[in-house]
């Protein structure tokens, strides 16, 4: 009778064990499934693009407010700078009117708008060495003029480079740099004296210069209200000590009152390479360290007061030579496309937190990817050229929602 009780006793406790066991194997495959689950419904919605069809590649972008300005290059026609203005459903090309060599296949670096004034810079190789020759359009959206100017207005051997044409309320402006007779290059600014000629201001005693301790270079500019604000880097130097950090350089009223403001947090090494400016805020895009880096800056406070390193922003490389769009301002969350690898990824803020989107092609189509160039908002719709680094632009759009 033991030995039976035994073998039923036994025979339960095996059972139970296997049950046990069953149990535990269920549990740990449906806990798995709820993780994965997890991973997927955490896991942003890649954004979808839209291919829009143009007349020819864009390369830069510009506007005001409901309305998007195209720059495009014409690599087949007599005249390759070419422009097209977006107006809601009404696509308008804007006529160009090149006057010098250089000026018929110029690629646009850099248009400003301000809903009725237009200032264009141009740029062509050319010459023994393939120098940039620079080339400024002015006009409105009935016509875009270039006006030549003078071979030792942007050039000459102490020329530095051009980046940015800029219309503030009280006036318009080209900047650049320029050798300096103290070391290095400066920042400078050039203004138009009449319709048709550009005058290189003296950055002598203004924040602007550079000194044999601290190199300035700006890299990039925009308007905010009466004021230009550019950013870049500048490059301190002391015994064993060369740090550069990125830097923001703004004016009072157009080229008067300038002052200059490094920007925090800049690790090792860190650059300014696009920002964007309400009258009120900028946001300002580049790298620290080799990695994404976002600053803000209230540009009507004096001295380094308002001005922050966004917290918490991806872990994205940023090369020296990357391109990154000027920062989008989206009802208060901040949005910065950016290329990592051959992929075109969307960064965005909101409530604290940092998601990073991947993109994709509406509909199942191919969606952009390479280099990033260029991006604004219009609306609720956010256009983006990219394309290939060795191949041609593209101009996409997508719904924020």
């Amino acid at each position: 009778m033991r030995s039976v009780l035994g073998y039923a006793a036994a025979r339960r406790t095996g059972s139970a064990g296997r049950r046990r066991a069953t149990w535990s194997a269920l549990l740990l495959v449906a806990a798995s499934l709820a993780a994965c689950s997890d991973d997927e419904a955490a896991a942003p919605e890649p954004v979808a693009w839209t291919k829009v069809d143009l007349p020819a590649e864009p390369v830069v972008l510009s506007g005001n407010g409901a309305q998007l300005l195209v720059g495009l290059r014409d690599r087949d026609a007599k005249v390759a700078p070419r422009l097209v203005l977006f107006d809601g459903e009404r696509q308008q090309e804007i006529a160009v009117a090149p006057k010098s060599p250089y000026a018929f296949e110029a690629i646009w670096q850099s248009i400003a708008y301000d809903g009725r004034r237009l200032v264009a810079l141009g740029g062509a190789a050319g010459g023994a060495h393939s120098n940039t020759r620079w080339t400024v359009w002015t006009g409105t959206t009935s016509k875009l003029t270039e006006y030549p100017q003078e071979f030792n207005t942007f050039g000459g051997q102490t020329a530095g480079a051009l980046f940015s044409a800029v219309i503030a309320s009280t006036g318009q402006a080209l900047l650049g740099s320029w050798g300096s007779s103290t070391s290095g290059l400066d920042g400078a600014v050039w203004l138009p004296e009449g319709p048709a000629k550009w005058v290189r201001q003296d950055s002598a005693g203004t924040a602007l210069r550079s000194t044999p301790s601290l190199l300035v270079g700006p890299s990039y500019g925009t308007s905010a209200g009466p004021s230009i604000v550019q950013t870049g880097s500048q490059v301190r130097i002391a015994p064993n000590v060369v740090q550069q950090e990125a830097a923001v350089w703004r004016s009072a009223d157009l080229n008067q009152g300038w002052s200059r403001v490094a920007l925090p947090e800049p690790g090792n090494r860190s650059q300014g390479v696009s920002m964007s400016c309400s009258t009120s805020l900028c946001t300002i895009a580049g790298y620290v360290d080799g990695k994404l880096a976002l600053w803000q800056l209230e540009p009507d406070k004096s001295g380094d007061a308002g001005a922050k390193r966004l917290a918490g922003v991806p872990d994205l490389t940023v090369g020296d030579k990357d391109k990154l769009p000027p920062p989008i301002d989206d009802a208060g969350q901040t949005v910065q496309l950016i290329a990592q690898g051959n992929q075109v990824k969307l960064v965005r803020s909101g409530d604290g937190t940092w998601t990073v989107h991947d993109s994709t092609g509406a509909n199942g189509a191919a969606g952009p990817e390479g280099i990033v160039k260029d991006a604004r908002l219009v609306g609720r719709t956010l256009y983006l050229v990219a394309g290939p680094a060795d191949g041609q632009l593209a101009l996409w759009k997508t719904e924020l929602s």
